[in-house]
């Protein structure tokens, strides 16, 4: 089988091919370049977007040499600028809270790059370095959580299309990720200890946005000013450090206001919710429909399903209670099987528009 991987300069990509070489396949490597040198500054530690692209694509290019297999790079600089920095830039301006990855994958990763790949060499599947697993459901594809649970990504997954689905191949979904660098390690390969990405970009997203430092009030839900904040798109839903606040009482940002460059805070509890609205736009193992969905939830991706949980007319329902719940976030129903049914876009948190903190 001809099979294309996207691969990044890390370990996760690198072992997958190798997996896919070893099997007799034949593989090609490809990575997008997404970096335009000198309109950002970046950072200096390691990310999906920043200056140290470079050194991912050398890294690639010896992997596939060392390995014995073909490598393309794409420039898709333009196109990510404008689906997904764009994307961000929005959503950070209304005071949502941005998931890249969740725009990056069906539309980028694996809708971009696989169709631009295409045009230049033929291949029968998509390979990724994805720590998730694809199961087939009712006569449709579904993602499910990988076994290492500590790496699980199914949960940045969920815009997949079944026609995406149908194609795409997980080779790690069944390792755990100490697996994964012990196979890197005995074949030798030099990313083998690299650290994995943790942020979606290396340097300050002030930078993406043009924003300048703007101080504004931190207030409680009373109305209450607490503090002084310097720029609203700092903040997200749930967070606690970088507030600011003294006096001993442990602060939650509660709302973002970006209209009125103002962040609501309050404590633990003002920030846990039994229900809020959600734009579902994407079904998997569950038929699309407007009765009640019953399984368990996940609205962040270092969290954990929650439930038992309900979805019934766009409206996400938990009785026991959810923390941070943060629009412009995903809400990703999963069977209590580990299988997603659906997923959808967080768009509003019900208790959080009556706070007296939103008064004029």
């Amino acid at each position: 089988m001809k099979i294309a991987v996207g691969l990044s300069g890390g370990v996760d990509s690198a072992v997958a091919a190798l997996l896919l070489m070893k099997a007799g396949h034949e593989v090609t490597g490809v990575t997008m370049k997404l970096w335009q040198e000198g309109r950002y500054k970046g950072g200096c530690h390691d990310a999906c977007f920043g200056p140290g692209e470079a050194e991912d694509i050398a890294a690639a290019e010896a992997l596939a040499k060392k390995i014995g297999i073909e490598y393309r790079v794409f420039d898709c600089a333009d196109e990510y600028e404008r689906i997904v920095i764009d994307y961000f830039r929005r959503e950070k301006a209304s005071g949502r809270t941005p998931n890249p990855c969740v725009v990056c994958n069906p539309r980028m990763k694996f809708g971009l790059l696989p169709e631009i790949a295409a045009r230049h060499f033929a291949f029968d599947r998509f390979a990724t370095g994805h720590y998730a697993r694809i199961v087939q459901s009712g006569g449709r594809f579904a993602v499910a959580c990988a076994v290492d649970s500590s790496k699980d990504q199914s949960y940045f997954l969920w815009g997949l299309s079944q026609e995406q689905l149908a194609r795409a191949m997980f080779p790690l979904g069944e390792l755990a990720k100490s697996e994964v660098r012990r196979l890197a390690a005995e074949a030798g390969l030099p990313m083998a200890e690299k650290p994995d990405s943790q942020d979606f970009y290396s340097g300050d997203c002030s930078e993406l946005l043009g924003e300048a430092d703007r101080d504004g009030e931190i207030v409680a839900t009373n109305g209450k000013v607490l503090g002084i904040h310097h720029g609203y798109w700092r903040y997200t839903v749930g967070q606690r450090k970088g507030l600011g606040i003294g006096g001993g009482t442990p602060y939650y940002v509660l709302k973002v206001d970006g209209k009125n460059n103002r962040i609501v805070v309050g404590t633990r509890e003002e920030a846990v919710r039994t229900e809020f609205q959600v734009q579902t736009s994407n079904w998997m193992a569950a038929e699309p429909t407007e009765e009640k969905i019953e399984g368990l939830v996940k609205i962040r991706s270092n969290g954990s399903p929650v439930g038992p949980a309900t979805l019934e007319n766009g409206i996400v329902r938990v009785p026991g209670g959810i923390f941070g719940v943060a629009p412009g976030q995903s809400a990703v129903m999963y069977s209590t099987s580990g299988v997603i049914l659906c997923g959808g876009v967080i768009q509003a948190d019900f208790a959080a528009l009556h706070q007296s903190g939103d008064k004029q």
